[in-house]
């Protein structure tokens, strides 16, 4: 992912303070040496594009839902922003499940394993905005859509397609903000990342017409420079794959007078193909309480037009089943 090295930031009692979105890192400056920085900052964004994403790109703005592939199933896609439609979702039951727990973890985390491997093979369509919110009005944004393909010799790359200026005054980016787009909001529990979590089971719930065993998950411990989800996930329960993720990216960092805050998420999947379940929606609402006060942002992220590229061969065993 493209970080922005930019220098989005917020007026606060008439001195200019460097803050970050998900990274409210603070330091006074004066004014010649902010203004300054605000040029090299634009000059930095340009820099860091690829020299394709420096030509001008559609100027329409991408549609406000994602053209998604038509799903075989569908969870409770999406909130109110992405579809008109109503969904229905039931209170949690405390049913123990038909299952021993630990069985349906380590199935599903297998199954996480190999869709991680599998979403490697699609190319996609992906639209990140990021907006400030000030007496419930949008007063900044930044939004980036990128195209994720494959050079002709299978090699993964990045293709941005339409980035407006930023318009963000209030907060900015941070490198862990990127980092988390790629890894923690499409959050992946394989069973290589299992023994760093702690998984609970809490309850079966129907969302829309799936029924889902419903798990808390959060890391043992916090590895310095390490980044973790803490939230809850939803499994259907007869595939046993994961279609729903709510929670957070951890852990926040504070440094001296430096805070990096990330918002709560909600991360919602589409049957694409076979039995892979692939995100296709992430929306978060949040309000980020820096010391130099609350900022209200609002984060989507709509994954679409996946399409396979490449077949994955596989290797089974005598006598064992394929996962249709």
């Amino acid at each position: 992912m493209l970080g922005l090295r930019g220098s989005y930031r917020q007026r606060i009692s008439g001195d200019l303070r460097k803050v970050s979105f998900l990274n409210g890192k603070v330091s006074r400056e004066s004014g010649m040496r902010a203004a300054v920085m605000a040029v090299l900052a634009a000059a930095s964004l340009l820099i860091s594009l690829p020299a394709h994403a420096q030509q001008p790109g559609p100027m329409t703005p991408p549609p406000q839902v994602a053209a998604a592939p038509a799903p075989v199933k569908s969870t409770a896609v999406a909130h109110k922003q992405a579809t008109a439609d109503e969904h229905y979702t039931s209170a949690i039951s405390t049913a123990p499940p038909s299952l021993p727990v630990n069985q349906i973890i380590q199935d599903f985390a297998a199954h996480e394993a190999e869709f991680k491997v599998e979403r490697d093979n699609f190319t996609y369509e992906q639209t990140f905005v990021v907006q400030t919110i000030e007496d419930g009005q949008v007063d900044g944004e930044y939004r980036m859509t990128s195209d994720i393909m494959f050079t002709q010799d299978g090699k993964r790359y990045e293709k941005i397609t339409d980035a407006p200026v930023p318009t963000l005054t209030r907060i900015m980016l941070s490198e862990q903000d990127l980092d988390d787009l790629r890894n923690i909001q499409p959050f992946v529990l394989t069973t290589e990342e299992l023994p760093k979590y702690n998984i609970t089971y809490v309850g079966r719930q129907k969302l829309d017409e799936l029924n889902t065993y419903v798990f808390d998950v959060a890391p043992k411990k916090i590895e310095k420079n390490q980044r973790y989800f803490q939230g809850r996930v939803w499994v259907d329960d007869s595939e046993l794959e994961v279609v729903k993720t709510d929670g957070k990216a951890v852990p926040d960092i504070t440094k001296g007078d430096n805070q990096n805050l990330f918002p709560r998420f909600e991360t919602y999947r589409q049957n694409i193909e076979g039995h892979y379940w692939f995100p296709t929606y992430t929306h978060a609402d949040d309000v980020l309480n820096f010391r130099t006060g609350p900022v209200h942002i609002r984060m989507t992220v709509w994954y679409s037009k996946y399409k396979r590229f490449r077949v994955t061969v596989k290797l089974i065993k005598p006598g064992q089943q394929p996962h249709n």
